[in-house]
């Protein structure tokens, strides 16, 4: 945090945690989507896809896989491509403990790599240096293990924006969340395999899932949109 959030936080530590006690008491728990969250579809030039990250990537929101971001992104990716793909994400996931479940995974081999992390990170927290030391980890044993030659890192949720939460600990998630991001973009810079991928735009509250904090399958679609879009454009094969 910088000096003036730590200020405010200290002086309004009070209410800020017993606005995260009753928001973790009453928030409403929706499932992970349920369906295949591994496969092969399309035809054209072979594309491995592996999708890593946390709730919004598990698809959180939407009832399947298919209107979640996994099957919007794979359904773009196959009008183009035979795409093998592969989701690995869970409710919950941090970057450390997704370090640690994909170190005791054996991973295949895939060209692309999405990653979808950080809200948890900014949510829990833990301090930016030791999280941008865990995401380089992260990156690293992807590329070693997947022999990925592109990551798409996903931007860091504007929790500002998050109907669910509060203020003003919306207003405190949210700057928090606006320093993780632009940290991470300012790391990503100097690694030429990894491309940042922005979120739609408007944050329409209408679109977001009953929750107030997890994507609806709108949002979903603008999202799997774009990364297509990014790894059509940009992607290995370009």
């Amino acid at each position: 945090m910088s000096r003036s959030d730590v200020l405010v936080a200290a002086v309004l530590s009070p209410v800020l945690l017993l606005q995260a006690l009753l928001l973790r008491k009453r928030a409403l728990r929706l499932p992970e989507a349920t369906g295949p969250r591994e496969g092969q579809t399309g035809q054209g030039p072979s594309l491995g896809v592996l999708i890593v990250g946390d709730s919004s990537a598990a698809g959180v929101g939407t009832d399947t896989q298919e209107t979640a971001l996994a099957g919007q992104l794979v359904s773009a990716l196959a009008a183009h491509h035979t795409v093998d793909w592969q989701l690995i994400a869970s409710t919950g996931a941090t970057t450390p403990t997704t370090l640690k479940r994909l170190e005791e995974a054996d991973l295949w081999a895939f060209d692309i790599v999405i990653v979808i992390l950080g809200v948890n990170d900014v949510t829990r927290g833990g301090p930016l240096a030791g999280w941008l030391r865990c995401h380089r980890n992260l990156r690293a044993l992807l590329r070693n293990q997947t022999g990925a030659r592109q990551l798409y890192i996903s931007q860091v949720p504007l929790l500002g924006a998050f109907p669910l939460l509060p203020d003003p600990l919306r207003w405190l998630l949210g700057r928090r969340a606006l320093r993780f991001d632009a940290a991470l973009i300012t790391v990503l810079r100097s690694e030429p395999d990894c491309v940042y991928v922005p979120l739609p735009k408007t944050l329409n509250a209408d679109d977001m899932a009953e929750d107030g904090f997890h994507p609806g399958p709108t949002i979903y679609a603008a999202w799997a949109k774009e990364m297509a879009r990014r790894i059509l454009s940009e992607g290995p094969s370009h």
